[in-house]
Formats: C-alpha cells, structure tokens, sequence
C-alpha cells in the first residue's frame, strides 16, 4: 500500500496482512503525513473515510483485504523530518533489542511522537535513525514528561500480539513516584477516569463516575516527613492515570504543574527536581515470538536519585 498525497484526488487502498489489526485513526495519522490530528477526526466523524463503503468510528480495526476510501487531502507543508545526527543519542536509550520488539528509556522532556506543536517525537527520531524503521510502531506510550521503559514493535505481528496482552491486562507495568505527604501503608486507588480537551487542546482527566474504568495500586518505599517514594503497578493504562489518582488520595505527584501542589512542586524545586518525578521502571511481559517472559528494568535517572538523596539529608526517612 502507498502512502496518499496531499492535495490530490479521491484515494482507494486495499489492507494488506500486515497491516491488518491496526486502527483506522492510527493508520491515517500514518499514511497522511502533515495532516493536523483535528482534521483526521473530523474527515472520520463527517464519515469522508470509508471502510468498504461504510462509515466507520476512529478505534474500528482494520481487515485484511479492506478497502479504504480517502478523501482529497488539503494541509499544511510538513515539518522537516529530524537528521540522523540531531537523534543519534536514541541508539544508547536502547535497552533490549532483538528481531521483533526493542526496548528504550525515554528521557523526560521527550514527546513519543510528534504532533500538537512537536515537530517530531522518538518514534519519528528512530525512522529517521535508521532505514529499516519506517514500520516501527508504538507499542504504548508514556506522557512526555514520564521517563523510563517504552516499547517499540519492529514488526506488524509483534504490534497486533503485544496489544493484545494489553487488551488482557497481562502486561505488568510499574511506575517510580514521589508522591506529597507520608503514606504509610499500600493503597489501592478505583477511580474512573473521564478525559476531555480543552479549546487549547489541553488534555486534562479528572475522577468521574461516567468515566472508564482504572485501576492502580501505590506501594510505598520511602517514606519521609513530607514525602513518599511509591511504586505504582497500573492495571489499566488511561491518559495520566497515576498523576490523577495520585491527586485523588491526596498524595498528588512532586513536579505535577497540572494535577499537583503548587506549594509542594516548589519545595522539590529548590531541591533540585525541575521535571515530574514518574518514571517506567519495570515491565514484565510475554515476548511476542515464544510467549517466554520478558523482564525489563530502567533505573532512576541520577536527578532523581539526586533529589531523594536530598530529601534524605533533610529529614528523617524510613524505608519499606
């Protein structure tokens, strides 16, 4: 299948076997490069794409042998693509790589693909790094503040496998935080979550009992006067789940600037912490070619080790 044009005619593609099981919303994000996220959805919701002449939703998933309708395209010229040598520093943020999936830690700061004002995100960073990536996809992602693990399918079977043990919940994820306040002792948060965008396109989640479903459970590790270090395993994986929740059992996130205490941000802040205390630290999973289990470990980047070392030096601290 070849990738449409802008600004030309009506456009027909037949789904191949590999790219049979992704979302019609991921594929034209794909395939119409330079087009703005808003105007995907809109051609959608206005039902401009079919899908065997039929209207179909964002999330419907593609059948091989599906044909795809798209309209004429107008948009934007497109930002320029990221040079080899400008996302050189990806290759040493691998750290496990084999023929069907790799495996980085992203550093915070660094979007997981581009878009909303971002001319390009790691995704984009690693098909510019090497040639054979341009069918690299993401597996999941991390909010561009979060550092640590995030996975990347090297292939279409390995994406489809992956997202289904996503789907089960059989991906054991487990997150770093520091959180406000002592907690004492392991707290199960279940709160839906409800997401909206703003007229900035903002995206901002909060606690609603109409909203999806989302589980987490928050382990601490150290817990000091006026802080604790938790270790959070999510069930669900919902847009800024831990932040939220965090915030919800009154124990929001050290440099949160949307969820979290202003008074407490500052605090951390003359301690040094000048980004959001979350990092991806473990995943545990079945690889996607024998189902064998898959254990992964970031360690905590040295600002933030930094920062606890700190916190230990000013008040008492004890350990789990």
């Amino acid at each position: 299948m070849s990738s449409p044009s802008n600004n030309t005619p009506l456009h027909f593609f037949e789904v191949t076997d590999e790219q049979a099981g992704q979302r019609i919303d991921n594929f034209l994000l794909r395939y119409l490069k330079g087009v703005p996220k808003s105007r995907i959805y809109r051609i959608l919701r206005k039902g401009e794409v079919r899908v065997n002449k039929k209207r179909v939703k964002p999330t419907h998933r593609l059948e091989s042998g599906s044909q795809i309708r798209i309209p004429p395209i107008r948009s934007a010229a497109e930002k320029p693509a990221p040079t080899a040598d400008s996302v050189a520093w990806i290759e040493k943020a691998i750290l496990y790589e084999d023929e069907w999936l790799l495996v980085l830690n992203k550093p915070s700061g660094i979007a997981v693909h581009g878009g909303s004002g971002i001319r390009y995100g790691l995704i984009e960073g690693l098909r510019a790094l090497r040639s054979e990536a341009e069918n690299y996809e993401l597996v999941h992602r991390l909010d561009r503040a979060t550092s640590g693990l995030l996975l990347v399918a090297k292939r279409r079977s390995a994406l489809r496998s992956l997202h289904e043990l996503i789907r089960n919940h059989e991906i054991e994820k487990r997150y770093l935080a520091l959180v406000a306040g002592k907690m004492r002792k392991s707290k199960t948060v279940l709160a839906p979550l409800q997401k909206s965008v703003l007229r900035s396109g903002e995206r901002v989640v909060r606690v609603d009992p109409e909203g999806k479903s989302a589980e987490s459970h928050f382990r601490p590790q150290l817990a000091c006067n006026n802080s604790t270090l938790v270790e959070v395993e999510i069930v669900t994986g919902r847009t800024h789940q831990i932040r939220v929740h965090g915030a919800h059992i009154n124990h929001p996130l050290a440099g949160d600037e949307r969820y979290g205490d202003s008074d407490y941000n500052l605090r951390l802040k003359k301690m040094g912490l000048d980004r959001l205390f979350l990092h991806a630290h473990r995943l545990t999973l079945a690889h996607p070619k024998d189902g064998s289990t898959l254990r992964l470990e970031a360690p905590l980047p040295d600002q933030l080790n930094a920062v606890l070392e700190k916190l230990r030096q000013n008040e008492p601290c004890r350990s789990f």
